[in-house]
């Protein structure tokens, strides 16, 4: 696709000090951009521009910028990681914006992310629902020959889409309830499906369950938003998963 410049756009961003106080959106003017340019570049560009006019910068999140970590979790004109499919928001690009729009930034909105400062929320709950148990602790043994493990290709599969759940959350910012149920599944799926996990499975399903409760995220809306909007395109029917799992869990105890 053939470069081209957009000579101005409007990026309307939420500012907000920290958690505790009240946020305001601030409207700034960016002008030349290349259409290659990623979003969090074009937003590097527009940081410059505030400090050499003396200003403060916008805060926001980004590691890797290889859509690895998840950590560029921005909710961008009405959808988390902006107007693309399957990507995190450092692998959206400025072409899919128009000469002389307004582009409308948000961090994600859920009582269990709590804003740090401007566009940067703090995910940590979701450590701590990894913490609580999505992990193997038990010795299961040195490594196997690849062709002597005891597990079929559509298992193997299955857990292997469930670990690439990267953990950013856009699940629960766009779920109505903001729910981590999608979170929660792709981390008890993965496991459940492997020979390794089965030895805590039942412990691992009602703790994960338990502390997603008590951290504060919603219930699921069963509207399916949240496959729609993953940038790694996890299934929903890992959630059918961790239901089963739970079921099991509980009749056991």
């Amino acid at each position: 696709m053939a470069e081209k410049i957009l000579k101005e756009i409007k990026v309307q961003a939420w500012k907000q000090k920290n958690a505790t106080s009240k946020g305001k959106f601030e409207t700034y003017t960016v002008k030349d951009i290349s259409t290659d340019t990623s979003f969090l570049e074009m937003l590097d560009i527009l940081n410059y521009q505030l400090i050499e006019e003396g200003k403060e910068p916008i805060a926001f999140d980004h590691d890797c910028r290889e859509g690895i970590c998840g950590t560029c979790s921005l909710y961008i004109n009405g959808r988390a990681h902006g107007p693309d499919d399957d990507i995190t928001t450092c692998q959206l690009h400025m072409r899919k914006f128009k000469e002389g729009e307004t582009i409308t930034i948000e961090p994600f909105r859920a009582k269990s992310f709590p804003v740090i400062k401007d566009l940067m929320v703090d995910r940590h709950a979701f450590e701590k629902i990894l913490y609580s148990g999505g992990f193997v602790s038990v010795n299961t043994g040195g490594v196997p020959d690849g062709n002597a493990i005891p597990i079929s290709y559509d298992d193997a599969e299955a857990a292997m889409d469930a670990a690439s759940c990267i953990g950013c959350g856009a699940c629960v910012a766009t779920c109505k309830n903001s729910s981590a149920m999608l979170f929660v599944s792709a981390k008890v799926s993965h496991l459940a499906r492997l020979p390794q996990g089965q030895v805590e499975a039942a412990r691992r399903a009602r703790a994960m369950v338990a502390k997603m409760d008590e951290l504060g995220f919603g219930n699921c809306s069963n509207t399916g938003a949240c496959e729609v909007e993953c940038p790694k395109g996890i299934s929903i029917a890992n959630i059918a998963k961790l239901n089963r799992e739970y079921l099991k869990a509980k009749i056991a105890e």
